[in-house]
């Protein structure tokens, strides 16, 4: 990406996340999980157009979740700047969201043309991902035990004082089981196996490795951030049912394959931008206070190494001058 080589197009794009987060957390714990996902799309999609990008959204939320917009293939930015692959989740957590529970973010990947892996209708992989302490020690095919007892080694503790992050979802019983068993910590999760990635890389979080099954279009923004921090993602194709077996025998897609870091996200210079919507471990959430807003966002960059972490103050009576679709 030579065009970006000087330019930090995260601090462009961290205005993009806060718009999310400031529109989606006016819904916050009042039940409405459409209207959190469409109030954090239209905020997003709002201040896209003011970022002097030419962007297409490679991994969005429009097919999976039937959102009227940032559709995979929609075109963000003025179209006058830099071409980029670009990878959003306007709420990961729109059920937190909505029901007032912590750890939603609005979230942002992007890179040059062409490297970031495009999953299409398959929704599903399954996951493990660690920190830079046990980055290359991990293996998807190898068992539960063997990998939380590789991350032990890596960080040199006891697998008894090893957490593990997981979806708490039915299709992950069997990792919870398998890390019970072993004699690890588990932490479960309705929602935001984007931060739980990340939270692997934060050595302050107390995660040292997540397991489970969930989103693919989270994994290839969970491995634009663990690019940037340094970590790792390893992830395989997860076919919900026979028709998704069918999609992928259709269109030459090998579900055994692992996915690693460079398969998913295949650039040195890659750029990382979230913010809070509901408080959480990763980022505080949104907070109103009259007329302002506050607002806590990190912004990576995997060429530089920095990770910023930015806290924002809003003034609505100005901000309300530029739109009233998100400040009122």
């Amino acid at each position: 990406m030579s065009e970006v080589s000087d330019r930090d197009l995260g601090l462009e794009l961290v205005r993009v996340t806060e718009a999310a987060a400031l529109a989606a957390a006016r819904w916050q714990g009042r039940g409405d999980k459409e209207a959190v996902d469409q109030a954090a799309v239209d905020g997003m999609r709002l201040v896209f157009s003011t970022v002097d990008i030419a962007g297409t959204v490679v991994v969005g939320e429009g097919k999976k979740d039937e959102a009227p917009m940032l559709y995979d293939g929609e075109s963000v930015g003025t179209g006058r700047g830099l071409k980029v692959d670009v990878a959003v989740d306007p709420v990961d957590g729109t059920t937190l969201t909505a029901q007032g529970m912590p750890g939603a973010v609005a979230v942002i990947a992007a890179a040059e043309r062409g490297v970031m892996y495009a999953p299409g209708p398959l929704v599903y992989m399954d996951k493990i991902a660690v920190g830079p302490v046990a980055a290359g020690a991990i293996d998807l095919d190898a068992p539960v035990e063997y990998n939380l007892s590789q991350v032990a080694k890596a960080a040199d503790k006891d697998v008894g004082d090893v957490t593990a992050i997981i979806l708490d979802r039915p299709r992950n019983a069997h990792f919870i089981d398998e890390v019970r068993k072993s004699g690890a910590r588990i932490r479960l999760i309705r929602d935001g196996d984007i931060s739980g990635a990340i939270a692997t890389a934060q050595p302050d979080s107390g995660i040292d490795i997540l397991f489970g099954i969930g989103g693919s279009p989270e994994a290839v923004i969970a491995a634009a951030a663990l690019t940037c921090l340094g970590g790792e993602q390893q992830c395989r194709l997860w076919p919900r049912d026979d028709a998704e077996r069918e999609y992928a025998r259709a269109h030459d897609i090998d579900l055994q394959r692992i996915l690693e870091m460079k398969d998913l996200v295949d650039s040195n210079n890659v750029f990382f931008a979230a913010t809070g919507i509901t408080g959480g471990e990763f980022l505080d959430g949104v907070k109103f206070s009259g007329v302002h807003a506050f607002t806590s966002s990190v912004v990576m960059r995997s060429r530089t190494g920095s990770v910023r972490s930015m806290k924002t103050s809003h003034d609505f009576r100005k901000l309300r001058q530029i739109s009233a679709l998100i400040y009122e």
